[in-house]
Order: structure tokens, then C-alpha cells, then sequence
């Protein structure tokens, strides 16, 4: 799942960087960021080294969905919007989220640590994408994204509390997140702001 996610979300950042036309190293650091922030935040709340700085094999694979990713812009114009990129956005949410529910339930943590350290394993590295790219996190204003690592996080607690396994749990957690998220772009999902919600009572 690790595996999945840290290529997914590195060719997911590059190819926002390649649209805001980033130069080679800015790509990088993009790319390298969404797939790594989130994952280094989950170990240090869990008391680890980050994973990133102990195995060369994690950074290759960042390095392999940049490299993916700048392949990409090369035949299509629009990347980061594109189905392809997509779908390995929400294949990368679910994994994260999956990996964080691990570790968390490893860790011993309570069912809000578990849910709350998917989550972040799963979005924390876009929020660190978007500063870079100088713009608000998305995941605080647009699109039902966040939303779908807090299901899988609940799924992945739930069905482990059922005792069927954490394979089981893992499979829930990956399930819910992606299915939900690529609905959610299917359907044009968001949650309401305040003024919509003004707007209907008017």
C-alpha cells in the first residue's frame, strides 16, 4: 500500500508543479513533498523515524512518480487534470489512509488516533503541495477529498473492532476511500460552506 501511494502522490504533485511551470527541481520537491509529508508527520506522531529517511528504496519510488509524471506532460496537455492522474490521486488516498490506519492500530492509539493519523498519512502531503505551489490547502475549501480518508480511517477501525482480521480491515479502509473518492469526482461531491447553507434556509 506504501508502495502504491508514494508513486501515486509523486506523479500526482509533479504534475501540479508541471502546470504552475515549475522548473526540474522545483517538480521535484513538489512531487517528493505530497508523497512524503504525510508519511514522515504519521511517524513522528507516532514516535518513528520517518520512513524516508531510512530506506533509499522510499525516495526511488518518489523519484519514479516524478519521473512518470514529467513523461506524461510530454503527451498530454493537461496532466494533472487528466483521468489517469486522477485516479492514481484517489489510489494514493487510499492507500495512505490504509498505511496510516496500520501504523496507528500498531502504534496502540485510540479510534480518533486511527482515523485522525489516516487521515493525515493521506492528505498531509497534498496540504504541503499546495504552500508550495502558493496556494490554500484545497482539502479546507473545495472537493470531497479529506472526507474519504475520515470514512476509510472509520471503515478500517470498524471492521477491525469486528476481529475479522487486519487484512480484512486494511481491504474495508482501501475500499471505502477509493470508491468514495472517485464518486466524488464523478458526481461533483463537496461538502456545503455556511453560505450555501444560508442560501437554502432562504
Amino acid at each position: 500500500m506504501n508502495t502504491i501511494g508514494l508513486i501515486a502522490f509523486a506523479l500526482v504533485g509533479s504534475s501540479k508543479a508541471i502546470r504552475e511551470e515549475f522548473d526540474l527541481l522545483g517538480i521535484t520537491i513538489v512531487g517528493l513533498a505530497m508523497a512524503f509529508a504525510g508519511g514522515a508527520t504519521r511517524d513522528l506522531l507516532v514516535t518513528r523515524v520517518p520512513l524516508v529517511l531510512q530506506s533509499p528504496i522510499e525516495l526511488s519510488l518518489g523519484l519514479a512518480g516524478v519521473g512518470l509524471a514529467v513523461a506524461l506532460s510530454v503527451v498530454l496537455s493537461t496532466p494533472d487534470t487528466h483521468p489517469v492522474t486522477l485516479v492514481a490521486d484517489a489510489i494514493g488516498l487510499a492507500a495512505f489512509a490504509t498505511t496510516g490506519a496500520i501504523v496507528a492500530t500498531d502504534a496502540g492509539v485510540s479510534a480518533f488516533g486511527v482515523v485522525a493519523i489516516a487521515t493525515i498519512n493521506a492528505v498531509g502531503g497534498g496540504t504541503v503541495a499546495d504552500i508550495l505551489l502558493d496556494r490554500a490547502p484545497f482539502i479546507l475549501f473545495d472537493d470531497f477529498y479529506a472526507s474519504c480518508a475520515v470514512l476509510g480511517g472509520c471503515a478500517y477501525w470498524v471492521v477491525g473492532t469486528m476481529g475479522t482480521g487486519g487484512n480484512t480491515a486494511a481491504v474495508a479502509c482501501a475500499g471505502v476511500t477509493v470508491v468514495t473518492r472517485l464518486a466524488a469526482v464523478t458526481f461533483d461531491w463537496d461538502l456545503p460552506t455556511v453560505q450555501q447553507l444560508g442560501t437554502r434556509r432562504d
